[in-house]
């Protein structure tokens, strides 16, 4: 458990692809007069609760997998790893299926398709077979 949490905390504190943050919003809402005096419940809330912001990493790994699944032609994601550590992380498999969650894991898998070549070698280099946040999420495919 020592470890998943190590790994977790590399995880989030540094994201693995370039454009690998919270996904931007449109540019009709960017431009929008509302959106130069934002109402203070307007803006996305930060998680709040440590529940809210383990539901929040799991998106976030969501997205990674998502992403690894269809855009990595070497590697591959190990789904049982992922439902394992999603379950470590004491967050329902499918609460990161639906709604706000799946919208936002989502938008992680958008952000880490702007360069596939670099976020493929991240996640290899981050969670492959000796990996550095968590080994084991992310497998060489088979030839």
């Amino acid at each position: 458990m020592k470890h998943l949490a190590i790994a977790a905390a590399i995880l989030f504190a540094w994201p693995f692809a370039a454009g690998a943050e919270e996904p931007a919003a449109p540019d009709t809402v960017k431009t929008s007069p509302e959106a130069a005096n934002p109402a203070p419940d307007a803006a996305p809330k930060a998680p709040q609760t440590a529940q809210e912001r383990q539901e929040a990493n799991a998106a976030k790994l969501a997205g990674l997998v998502r992403f690894v699944g269809e855009s990595c032609k070497e590697a591959q994601p190990d789904y049982e790893r992922f439902k394992a550590v999603v379950s470590a992380m004491g967050v329902d498999l499918d609460a990161i299926s639906k709604g706000e969650l799946l919208m936002r894991s989502m938008g992680y898998t958008e952000a880490y398709r702007k360069n596939v070549d670099e976020s493929c070698r991240k996640a290899e280099e981050m969670f492959g077979e000796k990996g550095k946040a968590i080994p084991g999420l992310v497998l060489r495919k088979a030839s």
